[in-house]
């Protein structure tokens, strides 16, 4: 379980640099990016369920679908003007209150280990956001929360489906007209080229659909409070990964952070094993 969790995360920090090097290289537009996304995600489920040793049918809900399409559409606009890590910042904080606060209102009541470790990783990732840090343009953070916002609530939703398969692949297969109904109103120009395809491509094929599928198979195991605290590992992935790839700044103030999210995780994931023993 533990592999799968880390293949998810590092998958939904690939998200935040494919779509930050498709746009910071003006490979393609944030409308177009996402498009093109929640498409090759479509059509790489599809596929996924034609084979011999799975065939099933997609699993189709609306409001799943609506809200996969505000997150991934959210986030790319918002990415036209923020940095990976800061994106990723936003977009799992948001999460991590909107799935702790679910769990809360249902119930969940979380040890004392475990607020500790929920505390301590959200004050990491507040360290960023102290006067001194670049902060984003106000209309970009507003979409990357509501795209958080999105995304928390699918998650939500995604501990009751059935079949993580077929429900991923439903979702992404009615997103698609989501997709082009949106593309239509945009009413833009499309700009792209190669490689903004074969990042879009990727990013909606690798990144979102077969990591998706992986998320929501496991969601059903996890506590709201746990599953939105290991996703604020990504921002710190995310982070490294804009320095090795996008050539963006790592500060020493970043990296102290990292390791205050990553050890508010640590104990998170300690006080979920000792519960279960």
């Amino acid at each position: 379980m533990l592999l799968k969790i880390i293949l998810a995360m590092v998958a939904f920090a690939a998200n935040s640099l494919l779509c930050r090097l498709a746009l910071k290289g003006l490979h393609m537009d944030a409308i177009t990016f996402s498009s093109v996304r929640l498409l090759s995600g479509a059509a790489a489920l599809f596929l996924l369920l034609q084979l011999p040793a799975i065939r099933k049918r997609p699993e189709f809900n609306w409001l799943n679908a609506g809200l996969l399409s505000l997150y991934v559409f959210a986030f790319s606009i918002a990415y036209v003007s923020m940095g990976a890590a800061m994106g990723a910042l936003l977009l799992f904080g948001t999460v991590q209150l909107v799935m702790t606060g679910w769990g809360f209102l249902r119930g969940e009541r979380p040890t004392t280990l475990k607020i500790v470790g929920i505390v301590a990783a959200m004050a990491g990732l507040v360290l960023l956001l102290l006067p001194g840090a670049t902060h984003p343009p106000f209309s970009a953070a507003l979409m990357m929360i509501i795209s958080g916002a999105a995304w928390g609530a699918y998650c939500i939703t995604g501990k009751k489906v059935r079949d993580a398969t077929a429900a991923t692949a439903g979702n992404f297969i009615l997103a698609v007209p989501i997709a082009l109904v949106v593309y239509l109103l945009s009413g833009q120009q499309s700009q792209m080229d190669v490689t903004g395809v074969v990042l879009a491509g990727v990013s909606g094929a690798l990144a979102s659909g077969a990591a998706y599928l992986l998320w929501y198979s496991l969601l059903p195991k996890l506590s709201p409070a746990t599953a939105s605290t290991l996703q604020l590992s990504v921002p710190c992935l995310a982070a490294l990964g804009g320095l090795l790839f996008l050539g963006e700044a790592l500060s020493g103030r970043m990296l102290f952070a990292i390791a205050v999210t990553l050890s508010g995780i640590g104990l998170v994931i300690y006080a979920d094993r000792s519960i279960r023993r």
